[in-house]
């Protein structure tokens, strides 16, 4: 008797990827309900990951983002609201992009394991998908800021991200 053939196995990008937007979306609707990281966290577990998403998304690192973000709150806020201009704050942003961003600061602020230039390039994606190209071109800039003050080591000598290569 022949097996029958199995579903490929997603990548480990592939789920990273799905964990990082499920983690934006968990941010963002724990905002919005003021509902706590693991309550939050064990409902996406059980009712979304299954929702036919491309790759299941990994679900331990989708939890280190999801309790990630409230755990160094402080630090990520502190480190966005220094790549702001200004007359900016992090409560004038969108709530999608502030989820965005802290996310993304998470990353940048506490997985050195992780690239930077990962890190920037799989929150502008994200962001895509939530917001037209001025904002994404906002959050490009705001991580470029983060991650050159967090990750100075990833960028010397390189031009910033976006800047046309001389």
């Amino acid at each position: 008797m022949i097996a029958p053939p199995q579903e490929p196995l997603h990548s480990t990008h592939e789920r990273r990827r799905s964990a990082r937007l499920a983690g934006v979306q968990a941010l963002y609707q724990m905002e919005l309900t003021g509902e706590d990281a693991g309550t939050v966290a064990q409902e996406f577990v059980e009712h979304r990951f299954s929702e036919g998403s491309v790759a299941q998304p990994d679900e331990t690192f989708f939890r280190a983002i999801v309790d990630g973000v409230p755990h160094r709150q402080t630090a990520i806020d502190h480190a966005i609201a220094g790549a702001l201009r200004e007359d900016w704050r992090l409560q004038r942003i969108d709530s999608i992009l502030r989820a965005i961003l802290r996310a993304a600061a998470y990353e940048l602020v506490d997985r050195p394991d992780i690239p930077a230039r990962v890190v920037m390039d799989e929150y502008i994606e994200i962001t895509r998908r939530f917001s037209d190209q001025e904002q994404c071109a906002f959050v490009n800039a705001v991580l470029d800021r983060i991650a050159r003050a967090e990750r100075a080591a990833e960028f010397l000598g390189a031009p910033r991200h976006g800047d046309a290569a001389n």
